[in-house]
Order: structure tokens, then C-alpha cells, then sequence
């Protein structure tokens, strides 16, 4: 697997994560970061590495300053090319003994049948360590991923309700609306086939998944996520993330060509 931000190009062969691994789940030595990274953990919550000052992959970048851009009728203009989020706090889920149970034999097996390092989407709020992109008009906002299974979202701002008769899918069906300054995305009618990070949370077609984003300025994206399945977690999830804006644009990326994360992922 090949990583690019920002006009780098760097060979990685790690599982990502968007959850921080408990240390008796922690990959072994051909899964993890490569060198700069942190030494003995997966990446952290939201897909970015942790890296000396200078190294691409690290993830304390702060954005460009300047006001956020408005759209023409006043609404902030969220679109742009962002570096994968990071994650600020990745709050504390509370499972019910099926999903605990589930998620400590996915960790114990090192990850091995991650379905995102075989190239199957990501999910949401799962996020990959590659740049996105969001394209926004009135009535829609797109969001389009360079990594995994160059992919996309759509989120339907036109007032539209979820259709009642939802075919479950990867990434689900998303309405927005505003409240104030910030965007509140509502998606439902997921399928129970991702995880929500390598550590193996997972969910079922309960899910319920609420994603506010704002543009504080020009160059920082924050994004407050709650997850919400009562058949396994036991109360809301919440999580916050920020992303920073990217100079540049996505690339192609073609996940199944030359994909090293699979002969790595060996279990135990």
C-alpha cells in the first residue's frame, strides 16, 4: 500500500486504524507504523500517524489562517482538500457484551480480517490516512476519498427526508441540514459489514450516525461525530475530530493494486 499526502509518496504496510489498539492488541511487527511513527501502537483515531516535525505523515498540522469562505447565500463553503482528520478525543465506547466480546477477538487476531485492508470501503466515521475532498453547492455536498476504493459520499441538503425502504449499503444514506454555522449530516441504512477501526468495533444496521462539521476558518475543519446503535453500545459514542486544509488535489488511488496490507495481516 502506498501513502501521499501533500505530494509525498511513502510505502506503509499497516492496517489503519481510527481507534487507538489497547496495548495487549497491538500488531506485531509487520503491522506496524513504519519508522517515525509512534513505536508500538497502530495508528491513532481518524487514520493520521504521528511523526517528528518536518515527516509528512505527521499529524499536528495546523491549517492556513484567514476567514472561512460563504457560500453565496451566507452559508459557510466547507468545500476544499482536506488531510485525513485527526483525532482530538476519541471518546469512550460502551458496548454490550456481544460487540465486547467481538471486538477483543478482532484485536487478539491482530486485525487480520479488517475489511478496510482488503480494500472494501471504509465505512462511516471510519477515515483513512489520505487526503479528501468536499465539493459543496446548495442542495448537495460530496465528499470524495483518494483512499481505499477511491470512493465517495453524498449528503442531500434539499430537505429530502431517509427513504423508508433502505437498501443497507456501506456508507448509508445522508440528509443535511444547517444549524447556524455548522452542518449536521444524518446518515442511516448501513450495512453491518465495516468496522469502525482496526481494533474491530463493530455495529449492526441499527447504526445511527450524526456528523457535525464546522469551518472554523479557512483552514480548519472540526468534526463532532456521535454513533448511536443500541444493539451495541449501550449509550451514544462521541468523538471529535479536526482536519486541516490541503494545498493541491486528490490523486487516483487504486487500493487493489499492489496491496501489501494482506500477506502482513497473519494473525495468530
Amino acid at each position: 500500500m502506498r501513502l501521499r499526502l501533500d505530494g509525498w509518496v511513502i510505502a506503509v504496510s499497516i492496517a489503519v486504524a481510527s481507534w487507538v489498539t489497547p496495548a495487549a492488541a497491538q500488531a506485531p511487527a509487520g503491522n506496524r507504523p513504519a519508522a517515525g511513527a509512534q513505536s508500538n501502537a497502530l495508528p491513532p483515531p481518524g487514520g493520521s500517524i504521528l511523526g517528528p516535525e518536518g515527516n509528512p505523515l505527521n499529524n499536528q498540522r495546523v491549517g492556513p489562517a484567514g476567514p472561512a469562505p460563504k457560500m453565496p447565500d451566507g452559508k459557510p463553503d466547507l468545500s476544499g482538500v482536506w488531510f485525513s482528520p485527526r483525532t482530538m478525543d476519541p471518546g469512550k465506547p460502551v458496548m454490550t457484551p456481544w460487540a465486547a466480546a467481538l471486538t477483543k477477538e478482532r484485536t487478539e487476531s491482530h486485525s487480520r480480517d479488517d475489511p478496510e485492508a482488503r480494500c472494501l470501503p471504509a465505512g462511516v466515521p471510519r477515515m483513512n490516512p489520505f487526503p479528501w475532498k468536499t465539493v459543496q453547492t446548495p442542495g448537495l455536498l460530496v465528499m470524495l476519498f483518494e483512499g481505499n476504493i477511491h470512493s465517495y459520499r453524498q449528503v442531500f441538503m434539499d430537505g429530502r427526508e431517509h427513504p423508508k425502504d433502505l437498501d443497507p449499503t456501506w456508507y448509508g444514506h445522508s440528509i443535511g441540514k444547517w444549524d447556524g454555522d455548522t452542518l449536521v449530516v444524518d446518515t442511516v441504512g448501513f450495512n453491518d459489514k465495516f468496522w469502525f477501526d482496526s481494533a474491530g468495533h463493530p455495529h449492526t444496521e441499527q447504526l445511527h450516525v450524526i456528523e457535525r462539521f464546522r469551518r472554523r476558518d479557512l483552514g480548519n475543519l472540526d468534526i463532532d461525530i456521535t454513533i448511536e446503535d443500541p444493539a451495541a453500545y449501550t449509550e451514544p459514542w462521541k468523538i471529535k475530530r479536526t482536519s486541516v486544509l490541503m494545498k493541491g488535489e486528490i490523486s487516483e488511488y487504486i487500493c487493489n493494486e499492489n496491496n501489501q496490507d494482506v500477506e502482513h495481516l497473519v494473525g495468530k
